[in-house]
């Protein structure tokens, strides 16, 4: 029903909303799978940070959705022969939730019964991801980097000097406006950061990781910038630093990797880190967590600053067009 919705409107506030409850659903459905860590990080991504983005898209774009002016039947009929190939892809697919998928036959055993001797980790989701599939994980962190990246190449602007009269006059306009909503958020702020924290080192015992804690600090940054403004956190927020940061969080997992190879194990093989293979593998994990938080964190700022940027300085050029029009009259 939320999809059909989704589809019907032409409004794109409530269309965005919608979007954001279909998240939290599909959240809710992972919870009753027992894949927890997954639905933390929809809800992080798909209800938080997503939603935030789209909704600063919309100030730059409007509301409303245009007339169709063309149809489209070549589209219709590329998506309907896709989703039919990949519905018949997976006619030969075990029946889902059967006991003798070879997923549940070699795959899950291998890591249920062997990760806690093997890593030590009892998060056997953390096992897998940091450790298992680390190169995998590691391509992941590459493409939130690359993100970030090409959202600075094509939506990077040039900041305009500010005088602190004008930052001080806008900070008390809002603070006037939005006084509860910015009290609230001060003291939400740090236990938003804490919990953050959190997640990002207790991702070994339970759900949670880089991924989730980045996107969760990245948040709180993102709730500071849309109450004091994007001037004051511009002050706040250090935006060269964020840009190294986000390099350095890559760098920091893909160096755990070169370690391994100059002491004659395989990439990303952390049982070289210590002496006991276990304890390597524990410090490895915290090591690779922690850069894939500082890079997550890092682009999402870098994305959120650009689009909203880039609406400032489209309101700029606005402004600027309007006082030169009326100059011309």
């Amino acid at each position: 029903m939320t999809a059909i919705a989704i589809v019907r409107l032409k409004d794109l506030f409530p269309l965005i909303m919608l979007s954001g409850i279909y998240s939290l659903l599909s959240s809710g459905f992972f919870v009753t799978m027992d894949a927890v860590d997954v639905a933390f990080t929809e809800a992080a991504v798909g209800a938080g940070i997503s939603t935030l983005l789209l909704l600063v898209a919309i100030t730059m774009t409007g509301r409303t959705e245009h007339p169709v002016r063309h149809k489209p039947i070549l589209a219709l009929v590329v998506v309907t022969i896709t989703g039919g190939l990949l519905i018949y892809g997976t006619l030969d697919m075990p029946i889902f939730g059967s006991a003798q998928a070879p997923v549940h036959l070699h795959v899950a055993p291998r890591y249920i019964n062997d990760s806690m001797q093997e890593v030590g980790v009892p998060n056997i989701v953390t096992s897998v991801l940091a450790s298992y599939r680390g190169f995998d994980t590691f391509g992941e962190v590459v493409v939130i980097f690359t993100a970030g990246i090409g959202v600075l190449a094509l939506l990077s602007v040039v900041p305009r000097p500010v005088t602190v009269a004008k930052i001080n006059s806008l900070n008390h306009l809002l603070h006037e406006q939005h006084l509860i909503l910015r009290i609230v958020s001060k003291t939400l702020l740090p236990f938003i950061m804490l919990f953050a924290l959190y997640v990002q080192f207790h991702g070994d015992y339970g759900p949670g990781g880089g991924f989730q804690a980045g996107v969760i600090f990245a948040a709180a940054i993102i709730l500071y910038t849309m109450l004091f403004g994007m001037i004051t956190a511009r002050r706040v927020i250090n935006q060269s630093l964020i840009q190294v940061l986000a390099a350095i969080g890559v760098l920091l997992y893909g160096s755990i990797g070169v370690v391994s190879l100059l002491n004659g194990k395989n990439f990303l093989d952390y049982s070289i880190l210590a002496g006991d293979p276990v304890a390597g593998q524990h410090l490895g994990i915290l090591l690779i967590e922690l850069g894939v938080g500082i890079t997550v964190t890092s682009v999402m700022i870098i994305i959120f600053f650009n689009f909203a940027g880039r609406r400032e300085y489209l309101q700029h050029l606005k402004k600027n067009n309007e006082g030169n029009n009326d100059t011309s009259c």
